[in-house]
């Protein structure tokens, strides 16, 4: 039997093999520093992403990290991406540097995950500045 946290997702990742990606990716030193950060990033994401794009989210990620990210209530004001990482700095009572660390190695993960058309989705509806912490340039137009 499959437990809930090895439980595959519609694209086969389990919780294990996210949290190895993010450890991987973000050269942290435990597993358990991963699933730190991955607990963290998520529940910030889940009080900014609303919507029909958070319950689809929600659908293509393991169910554990799943469970993490809807468990938040929805912000009421929306953050930028640089008010997301000091949100997630003085959450973790880390620094700037390190939670925009975490915050890009696990949401790089993530995007993975949701597929470029959710992604899209997602970042048109937030404001400026998640893109690159989703491993994405963001374009700007000339005034």
């Amino acid at each position: 039997m499959i437990s809930l946290q090895e439980r595959p997702t519609t694209v086969g990742t389990t919780f294990e093999q996210m949290l190895e990606r993010v450890r991987y990716e973000g050269a942290y030193p435990t597993r358990a520093r991963a699933e730190e950060s991955v607990h963290a990033v998520l529940a910030a994401l889940g009080r900014q992403v609303t919507g029909d794009e958070r319950v689809e989210l929600a659908a293509r990620l393991p169910r554990e990290a799943a469970r993490v990210l809807t468990a938040e209530i929805p912000a009421t004001e929306s953050l930028t991406g640089w008010g997301f990482v000091k949100d997630l700095a003085s959450g973790t009572g880390g620094t700037p540097a390190t939670a925009r660390w975490d915050a890009g190695t696990v949401l790089r993960v993530v995007a993975q995950l949701a597929g470029e058309d959710l992604l899209s989705r997602i970042l048109a509806r937030l404001p400026a500045g998640y893109a690159l912490l989703f491993g994405r340039a963001e374009l700007v137009q000339a005034a």
